[in-house]
């Protein structure tokens, strides 16, 4: 696959080749996007008829970037007279900036050609090339290349402007420039994109920031956000590469959400770049003791369009958290249910999990009190929409027979679930983390309830619950012949008994009986499971294993961050070290930046993490994952009006120092030191 180049403003973001140039691809969407839109989809640079070749690119700011370039083959390069410099940054447009150098001591004459195209492509067509319904247009007023797309009502727009006198016509812009001895010749190009509404007028002009997305300004928010980040200190280089790229990654994938105007965190670009229930409320969750203040208008969010009535075609019910929001052609003309759909069993009893989780840091109660009634909705789908045997197990099986979601868990392509020979199980499933989310949620409920509800019968009912759901299910769903827990009951109530990481999440949730727990971290940390670089999804030995496949042998780092995590919790503080140090390891091996995942090869094997070739880089949870990670090395819990400190640093780490953490007792400082590596 070509090596590719990102940059990004929340969900608009570009995806070009290392020469700056875009070309229609089949298996990877290269172009740039805004809000599930191709606005371009091609944009070729030549040189006197010539295609560039890369020298070098500077990219380390996720928003701009530059590509250093030549004319000819390499073998010619150190004779080359005349180099290129593009230069781009992207927020309210995107701009670019064509330098082109004479290196000769006379006079050059050069033809700069730029092909231009724009198929307004929905990000769903990408993924499933599709034949388009509207009507594009092309137009040229004033200089200027205006590529246009109407069906019906849904109107896009693509206009490309020049800072330097072309020849326009309808597949580009041409200039025939003149550079004397050693000068230069540049021109910057506007890109800007239009997503009418009803008013004849971008949507995004009415949303609050509107026209503030210069590169300064960009800039100015993102070291704003790093600078609110407590302050890190630390002798391990990866972790702090790792948290200083993280942070700048979380910057980079807000955006203003069209719906009520609000800061939201995208899920991971490319494919993801939008509101997800699940990805976001792991991710709050990742980034809670350090970046609070992102966390409530994702609540808020989720909660207004928790769903409220029962819709089979965007699997709705009502109380359920949504599963995507999009904002594309496809979606709004239902050829997909994402407007929005509800297709995860599991974002539902997250979102409780979220919100109290949040007030134990912050202390905002007023938030608990605001969310009351959506809380309270989501406790209820738990026990009615989501118990669809009435077994007291939380179920799945989609409404939408057309184009929903099989699997409706975190692992939700379709061979994810599965038995230990290979075999898939019928529906509907319940999988085991989901009963360990349950379990939780009805907790946390019951605390909400009892402390900020007034509401103390209710509590007690939810914890009656709770405990009732913990015994079921460690009967049901423990396979005493392979001492672990199935990774789901299908629909017959047998156990699907592959092994998997999914255990995991229920040593998070607080669902395993304490006696059982010693087994689930050796299982976690055992050959099938641990490949040296982290836990993959699946165990090696298992018949569907595949180090290759999305969920059935990769290794994803926020699936390990939740079961770092869930060791920690019950007191297994080495074990969650070793996937600390496992994962922190292979940051480096990603210039920081953990991707949504990468294969589950033995370190033995490879000496350094194989890239899954269409992971999402970067993805907000995997960007997450270092921020928990760190929280797991420090023992940072909540107790009351307490922060609790109690750290492990894996051996060979040294210093680690976490400043200025935020919090309900104000801003507070976290001290850790590894132990010397032969004090055992």
């Amino acid at each position: 696959m070509t090596e590719l180049v990102s940059i990004l403003d929340g969900n608009t973001f570009l995806v070009s080749d290392r020469r700056g140039d875009i070309e229609p691809s089949l298996d990877f969407p290269t172009g740039l996007f805004a809000f599930d839109t191709r606005f371009l989809s091609t944009w070729l640079l030549l040189l006197d008829g010539e295609r560039l070749q890369p020298l070098s690119i500077d990219d380390a700011e996720s928003y701009r970037t530059r590509y250093f370039l030549v004319p000819g083959e390499p073998s010619h390069f150190l004779d080359t007279k005349v180099s290129i410099i593009r230069s781009r940054a992207i927020g309210d447009s995107f701009d670019e900036e064509l330098t082109v150098l004479n290196h000769s001591g006379k006079e050059m004459t050069f033809t700069v050609r730029l092909e231009i195209a724009a198929d307004f492509a929905d990000l769903f067509e990408i993924k499933d090339t599709q034949s388009k319904h509207g009507d594009h247009a092309i137009t040229i007023e004033n200089g200027a290349l205006r590529l246009t797309y109407r069906r019906e009502a849904f109107h896009r727009e693509t206009v490309v402007r020049s800072s330097a006198p072309a020849a326009v016509d309808k597949m580009g812009m041409t200039f025939s420039i003149r550079i004397g001895p050693h000068g230069e010749w540049t021109t910057r190009l506007e890109i800007s994109t239009v997503i009418y509404g009803a008013r004849g007028e971008d949507v995004r002009n009415r949303l609050p920031m509107a026209g503030s997305r210069s590169t300064a300004a960009i800039q100015a928010e993102h070291a704003k956000l790093v600078a609110n980040a407590p302050k890190l200190g630390c002798d391990c280089e990866p972790l702090a590469d790792a948290y200083r790229r993280s942070l700048e990654d979380l910057a980079a994938l807000r955006y203003e959400s069209i719906a009520l105007g609000v800061r939201l965190m995208a899920a991971g670009l490319p494919w993801f770049m939008t509101l997800f229930g699940r990805d976001s409320i792991i991710t709050s969750l990742q980034v809670l003791p350090f970046l609070p203040e992102i966390i409530p208008p994702t609540l808020k969010m989720l909660a207004g369009l928790q769903g409220h009535r029962i819709d089979d075609f965007r699997d709705e019910e009502p109380g359920k958290i949504l599963h995507e929001l999009r904002y594309g052609e496809t979606a709004g003309f239902e050829e997909q249910p994402h407007s929005p759909y509800y297709g995860a069993a599991d974002a539902t009893p997250l979102f409780v999990i979220l919100l109290d989780e949040y007030e134990r840091w912050t202390g905002d109660s007023q938030l608990v009190k605001q969310l009351e009634y959506p809380v309270r909705a989501a406790l209820t789908w738990i026990d009615t929409y989501g118990d669809l045997l009435g077994t007291g197990y939380l179920w799945y099986r989609t409404r939408n027979s057309r184009n929903g979601l099989e699997n409706q868990c975190w692992k939700d392509s379709w061979d994810a679930i599965c038995y230990s020979d290979g075999q898939l199980p019928g529906f509907p499933r319940a999988t085991c983390e989901m009963q360990g989310y349950a379990y939780d949620a009805k907790l946390r409920g019951a605390r909400l309830a009892r402390l900020f509800w007034n509401d103390p019968q209710y509590a007690d009912q939810l914890e009656r619950e709770a405990a009732e759901l913990k015994e079921r299910f460690n009967r049901d769903f423990w396979l005493p012949d392979k001492e672990y827990y199935a990774l789901a009951l299908d629909g017959d109530g047998t156990p699907v008994d592959a092994l998997s990481s999914n255990m995991g999440h229920l040593l998070w949730s607080g669902i395993v009986d304490e006696s059982r727990a010693a087994r689930v971290a050796e299982h976690l940390l055992g050959p099938r499971l641990f490949s040296g670089w982290g836990v993959r999804t699946l165990a090696d030995n298992q018949g569907r294993y595949n180090p290759i496949g999305y969920h059935v042998g990769t290794v994803w780092p926020f699936d390990n961050s939740i079961i770092a995590w869930g060791l920690w919790k019950y007191g297994f503080r080495q074990e969650a070290g070793q996937i600390c140090e496992s994962m922190l390891g292979a940051s480096r091996y990603f210039g920081g930046r953990l991707p949504e995942a990468f294969a589950g090869y033995e370190r033995d094997l490879t000496e350094f993490p194989v890239q899954y070739p269409t992971a999402c880089s970067p993805q907000a949870w995997s960007a997450g994952t270092p921020l928990l990670l760190l929280r797991v090395m420090l023992g940072l819990e909540p107790k009351g009006e307490h922060l609790i400190i109690d750290p492990y640093v894996p051996p060979g780490m040294g210093r680690l120092e976490l400043l200025d953490i935020p919090g309900r007792w104000g801003r507070v400082d976290a001290l850790g030191r590894s132990r010397r590596d032969d004090d055992g």
